[in-house]
């Protein structure tokens, strides 16, 4: 199993004749079991195709073309014209939104992800790489080409969830690489709102019988983290989760209000240091690691699985 995505997937690359969009949809195409792109929108450009892809002037055009609802959409557009292509895709039914575009204004975003929740649509990102189901398929440019992203993605027990797309990837390799695999890694985004946050994502985790625990990569700033812990605590979640903090420097007082890497990593305050969501975490019992390659044995740890 995994959550989100699978070899039935249908999905559009909206902008998809751009630069990044024309790499992205080659290399979802190959990877495992060939992505099922159906079709591309870029406002002018009908009649066109990418890798065979059908390329459409807009979401509803793509939709008759394909002859039933189309699940997904992956958002390459630039950022004055992303809300207006979000909001396309959830008036044409699209459930899964993947927003790959950042420096998108907040008040667009806050928008974006209001009427989402209003059709049952859900949006992750923006500022990802999307979601990965290792083996099978992955919406957005997670793990790189899919000779790449076949080497760091082996199918396995652990879910990983990471504001960082990156890292996304640098943990799931240390996890196959140690054995362990990953039912499903979704970048969740950078930015300082988000359409899909851990405490959001982790019911669909926990429905999932494959996924047997989660690591999360976290950063200062934000509530995120103190959110998952109350979700965790309310729903008596089976999952046991390892993360890893980064951005450990922030904590310096004078840090406080600037931002460093993702738009989202600003400390405004006490609660939004590296120390305290820490201490959050590890009083929640959830353990957090100082190193990455610390993370396989933690996790094992936690499953009571010889290290």
């Amino acid at each position: 199993m995994s959550i989100l995505i699978d070899e039935n997937t249908t999905f559009i690359v909206q902008g998809i004749t751009g630069r990044e969009a024309v790499n992205l949809t080659r290399e979802c195409l190959d990877y495992g079991k060939g992505a099922q792109v159906v079709g591309g929108v870029t406002p002018g450009r009908k009649g066109r195709d990418v890798h065979g892809v059908p390329v459409f002037d807009t979401v509803d055009q793509a939709v008759a073309h394909h002859g039933r609802p189309i699940d997904g959409s992956v958002v390459t557009v630039p950022p004055a014209f992303t809300k207006d292509a979000v909001l396309e895709a959830i008036e044409n039914g699209i459930k899964l939104i993947v927003i790959v575009t950042e420096r998108i204004p907040r008040r667009d975003v806050a928008q974006m992800v209001e009427l989402a929740n209003m059709r049952g649509a859900r949006i992750i990102g923006p500022n990802c790489l999307g979601l990965i189901t290792p083996g099978v398929a992955k919406m957005g440019g997670i793990g790189g080409p899919a000779k790449d992203a076949a080497k760091a993605y082996s199918p396995g027990s652990v879910g990983v969830m990471s504001r960082s797309g990156g890292m996304t990837t640098e943990i799931s390799s240390t996890l196959t690489a140690a054995g362990l695999g990953v039912s499903t890694a979704i970048s969740i985004g950078g930015d300082a709102i988000i359409g899909s946050t851990y405490a959001e994502l982790m019911p669909l985790f926990e429905a999932d019988e494959q996924t047997e625990a989660i690591v999360i990569y976290t950063e200062p700033g934000g509530r995120m983290e103190a959110e998952l812990v109350d979700w965790r605590d309310a729903n008596d979640s089976r999952l046991p989760i390892v993360a890893f903090m980064a951005g450990r420097f922030m904590d310096d007082e004078e840090m406080q209000g600037m931002s460093f890497g993702h738009a989202g990593t600003i400390v405004e305050g006490k609660e939004d240091s590296a120390t305290e969501k820490i201490a959050r975490l590890e009083a929640a019992g959830i353990p957090v690691v100082e190193r990455i390659d610390e993370i396989p044995d933690a996790v094992k740890e936690r499953l009571g699985v010889a290290a």
